[in-house]
């Protein structure tokens, strides 16, 4: 049992990214579900697929590259933010650049899990999950 599954789904792709897996799998809750898709309409990853069955559902994440001969992965860096112990809120106008723009936060708003530019955009603000550069 995990007491985090959104840190263990970060840490498990920083992980096989760091070691040039093509795939990864990572339990599957809606939580997770609904970041694997932002990541996915954000160009962080390939795809991501659900198998199984019951309590054992998982999703296979395929994990994106650059560079034919020096693979280097897309995701350089995931950052863990808001955290069981210490959440962290932040409204529309306070929500963090990341590098400038080039990454993202991943926030969780009354409107759904979606990207720093998206809430901005609907002006509503939440819980800053993390951030992926």
């Amino acid at each position: 049992m995990v007491n985090d599954p959104i840190a263990d789904m970060l840490t498990r792709i920083r992980n096989a990214g760091m070691a040039r897996h093509r795939t990864v799998e990572v339990p599957a809750t809606r939580m997770t579900r609904s970041i694997a898709q932002v990541l996915k309409n954000e160009g962080f990853i390939q795809d991501f697929t659900e198998q199984g069955e019951g309590v054992k559902r998982s999703l296979v994440i395929t994990l994106k590259y650059t560079g034919k001969r020096q693979r280097q992965p897309v995701i350089r860096a995931l950052k863990r933010v808001s955290r069981p112990g210490l959440r962290v809120y932040a409204g529309y106008r306070e929500l963090p650049r990341v590098m400038g723009g080039i990454g993202i936060a991943v926030l969780s708003t009354s409107r759904g899990i979606m990207t720093d530019r998206e809430a901005r955009k609907n002006g509503v603000g939440g819980e800053v999950l993390c951030y992926i550069w």
